[in-house]
């Protein structure tokens, strides 16, 4: 400006100069006047810095909750977990599985420390700890006196009681199975033990008491058959007509294939979904889904327009069903969909006397060879959530010997990973592809992958996929050596662990990678705090544990705090 504070440039001709700075510049500038500093919070400006800085898409709108495009960089660049702040070293082997309880206050750890060679070690092999900025060791249980190889996936139940740990067995004449474990958190005690075959059905909680598990039995050289199980976590027997175990599923297994990595989804928790944008027509990403109970495969590539002469009512028949997609909004439909109850024409979602919703139980299975390539999905009715009542045969004719899945995802690949969103509607899938138009010949010999991962997401309501495939990382191993590594998805981003030594984080709205997270080793696992997604761990092959928080919260924390004055420093101000 000149001594009369009347501006040297015009705003347009600064506006063009900041156009060619990078952000940090444009900010410092920012400082320097008034005018400066007004054109640096221009929304056109940070605009462009947006899309330049972190490659995005131009097609890609804004995401609907950002109330500027200054503010949205700000986020993404302020509130990712990319800050180291410890190292716990307590493991002695690989890590291989993380997971937080609901409250955030604790999670727990898995590691290959519980092996044979270890026995002599005082290392723990299944941990708890505590979340703070500086982390420490609450309790731990050693499983090798039950006879366990390595513990390997954890979960808490749902009120922060219990904790399920599951670990490889090794049973007589040196067979290898699974086993899970609950143990009670007020005490660490171990409160009951269920045999879980193959060990990588891991298992998981369908209720706060219940749990699911898996046995596997053979039926030919390529043939088996899952079959999985609903456990009550406490096993004491108080009467013979008290069910402690009862079958959920009989499922038929071709091709050397097994039931995997079971996870369950609650659909009551999809009446407040996160906000998921597409990226363009989700039509062009069509999603392959199939009734494994059905002798054709239907290819889903749209939503199915609604003929006019079909009318309303056997329209939203067909949607219910799941044989149509609405073009009404949510909104309509379901203002549509309560007209029609009030007259009695359609049928409401099943519910419990609770008025509890379904559960979806979603697990890797195949049907072309061993490796995982696709996704089962099975209805859990509110009736089937107890181990009450009938053990066999239900919900099945007499004619019916397995069970038919209700949804099954073809993924052409082989899938390394899976994850739900918080509110449970979107799974995310990592997934090394196989090439295009591979067949399958032989089933012991499926078809290469590629060293490319891909990260899908699928909407669970409408069984569709409505993100394009993110190319993520690469990896390393082969078909016959590739494993499962977990991802964890919070409310704005996803993060995955990965063979090339670091952990990878995503935001969920603009598929981009915002930050490397480095280990010496493979990452297995990633986490998010559920209560704060600005704090995530990581676990490793290097036999260590990372705990990273953001920019924004490193600031916070190591911002200096006022002495607290003393009530005579008090009094000696006030008397001057």
């Amino acid at each position: 400006m000149d001594e009369g504070g009347t501006p040297l440039l015009p705003d347009s001709l600064v506006y063009q100069i900041f156009l060619s700075l990078g952000p940090a510049d444009v900010l410092a500038a920012g400082l320097v006047c008034r005018q400066w500093q007004a054109v640096s919070r221009d929304e056109f400006l940070w605009r462009e810095q947006f899309y330049r800085y972190y490659q995005v898409a131009r097609d890609v709108p804004r995401h609907p909750a950002a109330m500027s495009w200054y503010e949205e960089f700000q986020r993404l660049y302020d509130t990712v977990p990319c800050v180291e702040v410890q190292t716990l070293r307590e493991h002695t082997d690989q890590v291989l599985h993380l997971s937080f309880s609901h409250s955030g206050y604790q999670f727990a750890s898995c590691s290959k420390d519980c092996t044979v060679k270890a026995i002599t070690t005082a290392a723990p092999a299944e941990q708890i700890w505590s979340n703070d900025l500086t982390i420490s060791l609450l309790h731990s249980a050693d499983m090798r006196p039950y006879n366990w190889s390595y513990t390997q996936f954890s979960q808490f139940n749902k009120d922060d009681s219990l904790l399920l740990a599951s670990g490889v067995f090794l049973g007589p004449h040196n067979s290898s199975s699974g086993e899970i474990a609950v143990i009670s958190l007020d005490s660490f005690a171990l409160l009951s033990r269920v045999r879980n075959k193959p060990y990588d059905v891991f298992g998981c909680w369908l209720t706060e008491t219940s749990l699911i598990s898996g046995n596997l039995h053979r039926i030919g050289d390529i043939t088996s058959c899952s079959v999985l199980w609903l456990n009550n976590a406490f096993q004491d027997v108080e009467s013979e007509n008290v069910n402690v175990v009862k079958r959920l599923f009989k499922i038929q297994n071709l091709n050397a294939s097994t039931v995997r990595t079971v996870m369950v989804a609650d659909c009551s928790r999809f009446d407040s979904p996160d906000l998921l944008l597409e990226a363009g027509d989700p039509a062009t990403s069509p999603c392959r889904i199939f009734d494994l109970g059905s002798d054709n495969e239907e290819v889903v590539a749209g939503p199915a327009p609604a003929h006019a002469k079909e009318g309303l009512r056997h329209f939203l028949d067909r949607v219910l069903e799941g044989r149509a997609q609405p073009q009404l909004s949510e909104r309509m439909l379901e203002t549509k969909v309560a007209e029609l109850l009030a007259q009695g024409h359609t049928k409401p979602p099943e519910r419990s006397a609770t008025g509890a919703k379904s559960k979806y139980l979603i697990f890797t299975t195949g049907c072309l060879t061993y490796s995982p390539h696709q996704i089962g999905i099975k209805q859990i009715l509110p009736h089937q959530m107890t181990t009450a009542g009938p053990v066999l045969g239900e919900g099945r004719g007499s004619d019916a010997f397995f069970d038919a899945l209700d949804h099954v995802i073809d993924i052409h690949g082989h899938i390394i990973g899976m994850g739900l969103s918080p509110d449970n509607r979107y799974l995310y899938v990592n997934s090394r592809a196989w090439p295009n138009g591979a067949v399958v010949a032989d089933p012991m010999q499926p078809p290469p992958i590629a060293e490319e991962i891909d990260l899908l997401v699928f909407d669970l309501k409408t069984m569709r996929e409505v993100r394009r495939a993110l190319r993520a990382h690469r990896a390393y191993t082969p078909n016959d050596e590739c494993f499962f590594i977990f991802l964890d998805v919070s409310r704005d981003f996803v993060a995955s662990g990965a063979e090339d030594r670091h952990g990878y984080i995503w935001d969920r709205h603009y598929n981009i990678c915002l930050a490397r997270l480095r280990h010496e080793d493979v990452v297995n696992s990633v986490v998010f705090s559920p209560q704060e997604q600005e704090l995530l761990l990581t676990a490793s092959d290097d036999a260590t544990i990372k705990a990273w928080r953001s920019p924004r919260t490193m600031r916070v924390l190591q911002a200096p705090r006022p002495r607290p004055r003393t009530f005579f420093s008090w009094l000696a101000s006030q008397r001057r």
